[in-house]
């Protein structure tokens, strides 16, 4: 009795093994957003009526447990979800290794037949060394018929054994060849196994039935960044703006072909409202006063793209800032800013910057893009501290008076004529036959009609007709409640190494307008600017930004959106060819002193040079200071040909200037303060 009750106790394990059905799924959907990401997986599901337990196996380990959600349950009940991480269960079946062995196999029997190939040769070269003897006693044979069997004999050898030579030529060959992929199989077959995910979940069906089951979820280490190229053929041409988005992700397990979602959303930022109390006022303890802060909008999110980080540092008035530190955050390596603010420090498995310097604000960014330009704030605290201590729509303007359908008559009584047809080229491919209403206006992000001469250069005699140029949508734009949306319409595979994926979203045309810009007071460069409108329409969101000019990589910027300008102004480059001098001119008639006010006055001319061969047209700025002190007077300005700000104390001079031509900007002020108090000018 005790054997059969022992025997029973050990098959438990095995009837309950037994009843754990183990379901493949397969991802359909992948929702990315800034960081992190939501799966959507499916499964078919046949169920019997009853308590059952199934495990979705073969998931990523990072996912978060209290996301999951299952759907398409009809009359069936969950009575329970658990999620657990298999350290156990081999990583599933590669399909790089099926691969390799199929190629291997392949190999070995190519390999086989070919020597089964030489053994025949041989073989035959056996029987000819024991049959070429030649008796005389057995056949009467003159001499030249000896001549022809020695030939006959001296030929065959010859070429068995060439044939041999080059079939071992061939098996080497193969031989190295498979020696390879046994080396690639062997390390695939060695890497460490990694932990798979399973959710275990419990059903309560009424009826025996079959489901459609949809299981979403979300995990971490994946995201997107927004990432711009910014292109001008010529200066007045508009800009060609491509928004892609490069997407990352390092669950553990590869998204192949899957429709993608792209969102500007961040569901792991904290969206719980604040409480806001009331104030109350006491006397306090000088050092113990307290100053409010505010949390901070969250416009940046870490790019792990980038290794090296490069920019400047400015203070709220754009002056460079030297001697700032700067380190990642965690980390004690770090740099400081040169004379000019500038700094470039390695940035490789670093997530934050940290930012301090003497009297700002300390600032903490994450690495969002390979050039970082820094503007501090100042500590007022601490000064205070230290005084008390579409399809028609796009083409309306652009082509006006252009028919893209051909020729018309208005007279309804003359013969039909066979319409005079443009080139079309759709996303860069010229499409014969092509009739408006071939595309659905929907799917249509932007149309250009290019003049006859640049189309010829193009396309030759086909455009003599001339060539209309349009640009599909990649992805269908849905406007959330608190996000953005992009559908992508193709699908992706993205594996699970951290690459990046580039997805294109969609190409805008902006109209723009060109200046070169020089502020010597800060920066002794000139640039090529372009400056354009209604960038708000088209869903941006702050990025790096890869600049072309004329054809040329013209460098690397960040794209804000967040900026409260109603224009959005982009450097092209620096334009060595236009020089910008700036120095004051000392006036030693001036009084230093009266009573008790020390004065200063101050001119500065600013000497513009144009060395190109074509004419320019400049904006120029420099600036008055303000006072912040009732005891410190800015007077006496005078600022012939320029614009004044006078909030601002800033001045513009726009400059048409000729080829090899120059032209002088002057201005002046006088400041007056207490002799015994010192200000920084």
């Amino acid at each position: 009795m005790m054997k059969k009750l022992l025997f029973i106790l050990l098959l438990i394990p095995l009837f309950i093994h037994g009843n754990d059905k183990k379901i493949p799924t397969a991802i359909q959907e992948v929702t990315v957003y800034l960081s992190g990401a939501q799966i959507i997986r499916t499964a078919n599901l046949h169920l019997k009526s009853g308590t059952m337990e199934y495990t979705f196996t073969g998931l990523s380990h990072k996912i978060d447990e209290s996301s999951i959600q299952l759907s398409g349950l009809q009359a069936v009940s969950v009575l329970s979800v658990a999620f657990n991480i298999d350290y156990l269960t081999a990583k599933e079946s590669n399909p790089e290794i099926a691969s390799l062995e199929t190629q291997i196999e392949q190999l070995d029997l190519k390999i086989s037949l070919l020597k089964n190939n030489i053994a025949g040769l041989e073989e035959e070269q056996k029987i000819f060394n024991t049959n070429r003897l030649i008796s005389g006693a057995d056949q009467e044979l003159n001499l030249e018929k000896i001549k022809q069997i020695s030939t006959y004999y001296r030929e065959r050898t010859t070429a068995i054994k060439n044939e041999i030579f080059a079939t071992k030529l061939q098996i080497a060959k193969w031989s190295i060849e498979k020696a390879s992929l046994t080396n690639q199989l062997t390390s695939l077959g060695n890497a460490p196994k990694k932990e798979q995910g399973e959710i275990i979940v419990k059903f309560d069906a009424p009826i025996a039935t079959t489901l459609n089951l949809k299981i979403t979820y979300a995990v971490q280490d994946a995201g997107w960044i927004p990432n711009y190229d910014i292109k001008s053929e010529k200066l007045n041409d508009p800009l060609k703006l491509t928004y892609k988005a490069h997407v990352y992700q390092k669950t553990g397990i590869d998204w192949n072909q899957v429709k993608i979602n792209l969102s500007s959303g961040n569901p792991n930022l904290n969206v719980t409202k604040p409480l806001l109390g009331t104030k109350y006022l006491n006397f306090v303890s000088r050092y113990s006063k307290r100053y409010e802060s505010t949390t901070k909008k969250q416009k940046y999110f870490y790019n792990p793209t980038v290794k090296k980080v490069i920019g400047q540092v400015t203070d709220g008035d754009g002056s460079p800032l030297p001697g700032v530190n700067i380190v990642i955050k965690g980390s004690t390596k770090g740099t400081q800013t040169d004379f000019d603010g500038y700094f470039s420090l390695d940035v490789q498995n670093g997530r934050e910057l940290v930012v301090s310097y003497i009297g700002f604000n300390r600032k903490e960014m994450p690495i969002y893009s390979s050039v970082m330009n820094i503007k501090l704030e100042e500590d007022v605290a601490m000064l205070e501290e230290v005084v008390l201590t579409g399809y028609a729509t796009t083409l309306q303007g652009r082509a006006a008076g252009v028919s893209i359908r051909g020729v018309s008559s208005n007279n309804p009584y003359s013969r039909p004529q066979q319409p005079k047809l443009p080139l079309y080229v759709i996303d860069g491919v010229p499409v014969d036959g092509f009739m408006e209403g071939d595309l659905d206006e929907n799917e249509i992000q932007s149309i250009e009609i290019l003049n006859r001469e640049n189309a010829q250069v193009l396309y030759g005699s086909r455009a003599n007709n001339g060539v209309v140029i349009i640009t599909t949508k990649k992805s269908n734009l849905k406007e959330g409640i608190t996000n953005t949306r992009f559908e992508i319409k193709k699908t992706y595979s993205i594996t699970s190494n951290g690459d990046i994926t580039a997805i294109e979203l969609n190409t805008f045309q902006l109209d723009a307008k060109y200046e070169h810009f020089a502020a010597p007071i800060v920066n002794e460069n000139v640039f090529m600017t372009t400056t354009f409108t209604d960038w708000e329409q088209y869903n941006l969101l702050p990025g790096e930004a890869n600049i072309y000019f004329e054809g040329t990589f013209a460098g690397k910027t960040t794209l804000d959106p967040y900026t409260e300008q109603n224009e959005m102004t982009l450097s092209l480059g620096i334009d060595p060819n236009i020089t910008v001098t700036r120095k004051q001119i000392k006036d030693f008639k001036s009084k230093s002193f009266t009573g008790s006010n020390r004065i200063l006055d101050r001119t500065y001319e600013l000497v513009v040079k144009n060395n190109k061969v074509t004419p320019i047209h400049l904006k120029l700025m420099d600036r008055i200071p303000l006072s912040q002190n009732k005891e410190i007077k800015v007077d006496d300005i005078e600022k012939p040909n320029a614009i004044y700000d006078t909030k601002k104390g800033l001045l513009t001079w726009k400059i048409q200037l000729d080829s090899k031509a120059s032209k002088t900007e002057t201005f002046s002020f006088q400041v007056k303060y207490p002799k015994y108090r010192t200000i920084s000018l």
